[in-house]
């Protein structure tokens, strides 16, 4: 049996049920005081029990046919209207598992729970399609990213082939880098999967020895840049994977140090420990970011603006968006704020330790 027409029995089983209740209590606290044999008073008839049971019944009867005619019409019109919102979000759930995710069922009316979960249901629907989305630009992008060093490669050694007087030296060089690339590409995929798959083991982990070994790293990058890096702050220990967290900030600090300014760049690395958990705030100076552009940088092979491609330590576009990937694997999250005279200003929020 279908829902309504459960719901339809139930609601005319009810009306039933108190029909008889009101009936028996007729019978019990009326009918059974009245004597069962022939009454006379002042020499006319009264009617007896029997009597009164002979006339009742037939009225009775048909009350009762009535009420659950009308129990079993009620009950079918109340468990439709009921269960009409359950229609809606069923015939959504049926689009969705089609491959529409851009259907929602934006239910008016009262917050009752029907609205309560169909909102819930857009809201995951919505979710699911941004990923799917991301997803589907990720692999576009990836597909791209590395057919680029093999399309390059491809070249390099067709024109070799074709030059008598090729340099054997250069072709060498210049292969290795584009392999250097390939290779870079391909572990930050390796390291951006392993972020989202948690699959590595927690330890206690302090931000602020974790940052000064990311900037003594990044050191000689910023001094050929001629960058100027400040670290400071406030020992802020979390639990999370050593490596990963590394990870992070050295992007963080190697993504500030590339996107900065031609000529006396700055960077400020702080580590906080705050009531509601720790942080640690990389800013930099550099170029204007569009606010409308801000969350896009944060999407695997999205660069900053005027990014240069030519540089050895370019990046592949995977930087800002393993990073996030590694907060959100550690119940963290990552805000990026555009500083109003130009860089940004990305702020890494961690649960206490």
């Amino acid at each position: 049996m279908s829902a309504r027409l459960k719901l339809t029995l139930s609601y005319a089983g009810v009306v039933a049920i108190a029909g008889a209740v009101l009936l028996a209590v007729v019978w019990l606290f009326l009918l059974r005081y009245v004597p069962d044999q022939n009454i006379y008073v002042d020499g006319l008839f009264v009617p007896n029990r029997s009597d009164l049971i002979r006339a009742f019944t037939p009225f009775a009867t048909w009350a009762m046919i009535g009420l659950i005619a009308c129990g079993l019409l009620g009950g079918w019109l109340l468990a439709g209207r009921m269960l009409a919102p359950l229609s809606r979000i069923g015939a959504a759930a049926q689009l969705a598992a089609q491959g529409s995710l851009s259907h929602r069922i934006a239910m008016e009316g009262p917050g009752d729970e029907f609205r309560d979960l169909a909102d819930v249901f857009d809201g995951m629907l919505e979710r699911i399609e941004a990923h799917v989305d991301e997803q589907r630009r990720f692999a576009a992008n990836a597909s791209h990213e590395l057919r680029t060093p093999l399309a390059i490669s491809q070249t390099l050694l067709e024109v070799a082939r074709d030059d008598p007087d090729r340099d054997v030296d250069a072709l060498i060089a210049r292969l290795s880098e584009v392999n250097a690339r390939a290779i870079e590409l391909t572990e930050a995929l390796l390291l951006l999967s392993r972020a989202d798959r948690r699959t590595f083991t927690h330890e206690p982990v302090d931000l602020s020895l974790v940052s000064e070994e990311a900037v003594e790293a990044l050191l000689p990058l910023a001094d050929r840049r001629g960058v100027t890096v400040e670290i400071g702050g406030s020992p802020a220990t979390v639990t999370g994977s050593s490596a990963l967290l590394q990870q992070l900030v050295t992007n963080l600090v190697h993504n500030a140090i590339v996107h900065n300014l031609a000529f006396d760049g700055r960077v400020a690395v702080r580590t906080h420990d705050r009531p509601e958990g720790m942080a640690i705030v990389v800013a930099n100076t550099g170029a204007v970011v569009p606010p409308e552009r801000v969350g896009m940088l944060v999407e695997p092979f999205q660069r900053g603006v005027e990014r240069a491609r030519s540089d050895d330590h370019a990046g592949v576009g995977l930087g800002l968006a393993i990073a996030e990937r590694i907060a959100q694997a550690h119940d963290g999250s990552m805000v990026l704020t555009p500083r109003i005279d130009g860089g940004l200003i990305v702020t890494v929020w961690l649960p206490r330790g």
